[in-house]
């Protein structure tokens, strides 16, 4: 790609891992990860979309979900792979003694197992703070006001909820150390996407340059999804009050508009990476300040990281693995 060169538009995607990053573009699927000893490790990773494979899913507003779903599923098998590799040298340091005793007494497989049931709570723990804390709260509230005062407010008042325990949530985690690491990765994923949508040269300098705040961010989708289901549900309890009677019964109305939710999300968060306008640069903001909090401005060890897997996933090239000079900062 030469320098100042305008692109075309080209749907290039990627997410953070351990000490890595995975770039999908149009070659194909590439992961690059900082190993122990210095050197990056690129690899093309065999993935096609079902959305490629079944015509049904790719359309609009179904994609929305498909995607969300297959890329919380590759994402964690991506995770798990990026921090078994990047951690080699400090697993006799850092590995617990119950680790340590699953590990001897049933196995490494015991281990995915767990990491498993720990994907199943966390799904649980999410369902509990953005579902039914929510409501529960709202239910307090609302029960010890004489006739019901908020009763119409419902989905606005749980909305705000779940952006405050969303928000609060996001950046008490992004305090751990091994976090930030993955937000400074993220910002680099971000950065490098950017440089090349610029048409600009991809160079440490040049990524640098980049703002780590991009629209088709997954934290953008989470946030937006999270305010369309206010106007969502607000219309839903507005048309049908009966709905909001009932804890169960509201909570089982909005997980089954999730979906429809979930899919305009999708539409509107492609449509404002595509067409940057001022009406789409302004239902963005609330995604894009998100960003402050889940990313990190990267060094330039972890912008190298970042240039192999976009050079890979725009050429279907894997380069040699390579040492470089720079150090990590912490």
């Amino acid at each position: 790609m030469s320098s100042k060169k305008k692109c075309n538009y080209v749907a290039v995607g990627g997410q953070a891992l351990m000490e890595g990053i995975m770039m999908r573009g149009p070659e194909g699927t590439a992961v690059s990860l900082r190993l122990p000893d210095g050197t990056i490790e690129t690899q093309m990773k065999d993935f096609v979309s079902v959305r490629k494979k079944y015509k049904i899913l790719n359309i609009p507003l179904i994609r929305g979900v498909a995607s969300f779903i297959e890329s919380m599923i590759f994402g964690y098998k991506l995770i798990m792979e990026s921090a078994e590799k990047t951690s080699l040298d400090m697993e006799e340091e850092s590995e617990s003694k119950l680790d340590k005793w699953i590990t001897d007494h049933f196995g490494p497989k015991m281990m995915a197992v767990i990491g498993g049931i720990s994907a199943v709570l966390g799904i649980g723990l999410a369902f509990v703070l953005f579902m039914w804390l929510p409501s529960f709260g709202f239910d307090l509230i609302n029960n010890h006001l004489a006739d019901g005062a908020i009763s119409a407010w419902r989905a606005v008042f749980e909305g705000i909820i779940r952006v405050i325990i969303f928000v609060v949530y996001m950046y008490l985690v992004s305090k751990m150390k091994e976090i930030h690491r993955v937000y400074m990765y993220h910002g680099a994923e971000h950065k490098t996407i950017f440089c090349f949508e610029h048409g600009n040269e991809l160079t440490v300098e040049n990524i640098k340059k980049e703002l780590r705040y991009h629209p088709r961010c997954g934290t953008a989708f989470i946030f937006v999804t999270i305010l369309l289901s206010i106007i969502v549900s607000s219309v839903v309890s507005v048309a049908f009050p009966a709905l909001t009677a009932n804890r169960a019964v509201w909570i089982a109305v909005k997980l089954l508009i999730m979906p429809l939710i979930m899919g305009i999300g999708f539409e509107f968060i492609q449509l404002a990476g595509k067409y940057p306008n001022k009406l789409t640069k302004l239902l963005s903001a609330p995604g894009l300040l998100m960003q402050r909090i889940t990313t990190a401005e990267p060094d330039d060890a972890i912008i190298e990281v970042a240039i192999a897997a976009m050079n890979a996933c725009l050429s279907g090239k894997v380069p040699e693995n390579t040492n470089t000079d720079v150090e990590n900062e912490e």
